[in-house]
């Protein structure tokens, strides 16, 4: 299972534990070809390939979910208002702290040179829970923005799915330098694309079905427990069972490395034209 406890690098992301997000890919296993598989072209064979396919595995889903680091952002300004509210029932109070821990994260994140863009999602999050809660005088509608991204996102991965382009694969097909290959050239891995995505889906909809009942029914100060016991473990069981899929998938075809692979062979051929007795070369000299 991926482990989240290490250090992220400089250029990952944070991540909300309702989706990933993508960064830049980790390196392919050393002695990989150009689509990250061995000399065969047909995935890492032996205990060491597959160890190396399930390493880069765990390092590419660990940049493009945000690690620890990421799941701490996203969990700390709802804790912080739940437990503000929960002691003095005081809105505002509840609401600005909240935003204004959220913007102290990206501060962090401005002085420690770090990627800001999804720490800046976080915070317009948190902006518009705050909106609303300040609009409608309902501390429960600071959840509800998030409660409604979770909805969509599901429903997202659930749709592309049943259209053949599942979310996590557009997603995850960037980090792992694949872009979208995996459509027509990797069956196997466009499956296990497809599982994660359908993995991903159903279990944000359980998340939702717990908690928009209890927007209806329950005060503030329970739904807003509930939604923070929430939080983390829903996120982790649906990247376990995404690296459990892909880590069993063929290898992904790595699309830059073909490119580059081709610029090469194409200069390779110029050069060789230019060098042989029929090429321009030698027609400028006879002339």
């Amino acid at each position: 299972m991926p482990s989240f406890d290490k250090p992220a690098a400089s250029n990952v992301s944070s991540a909300s534990p309702d989706g990933p997000t993508g960064t830049s890919a980790p390196s392919a296993p050393s002695g990989a070809g150009p689509s990250g598989s061995g000399p065969s072209g047909s995935g890492p064979s032996g205990p060491n390939g597959e160890a190396d396919a399930k390493a880069v595995t765990e390092a590419a889903l660990f940049e493009a979910f945000g690690g620890l680091r990421g799941m701490v952002e996203t969990v700390v300004p709802g804790l912080l208002f739940v437990t503000i509210f929960t002691i003095n029932q005081d809105l505002h109070t509840s609401a600005i702290a909240a935003l204004a821990v959220s913007l102290l994260l990206v501060v962090v994140r401005l002085v420690r040179r770090d990627t800001v863009k999804h720490a800046f999602s976080g915070v317009f999050g948190v902006a518009f829970g705050v909106v609303f809660a300040m609009m409608t005088g309902n501390a429960k509608d600071f959840y509800l923005p998030g409660m409604l991204y979770t909805l969509g996102l599901a429903l997202a991965y659930i749709v592309t799915t049943l259209a053949g382009v599942p979310l996590i694969g557009l997603i995850l097909g960037p980090v792992f330098k694949e872009n979208l290959s995996w459509r027509t050239r990797n069956p196997g891995r466009k499956k296990a694309y497809a599982k994660a995505s359908w993995a991903w889906g159903l279990i944000l909809l359980a998340k939702c079905a717990i908690l928009f009942p209890l927007y209806w029914w329950a005060d503030t100060t329970q739904l807003g427990w509930v939604l923070i016991t929430l939080k983390i473990p829903p996120f982790l069981l649906a990247v376990y069972l995404t690296w459990v899929f892909l880590a069993k998938a063929p290898a992904p075809i790595d699309v830059f490395a073909e490119m580059e692979a081709e610029e090469e062979a194409e200069k390779a051929r110029k050069a060789a034209a230019a060098t042989t007795p029929d090429g321009p070369t030698s027609h400028r000299r006879e002339r």
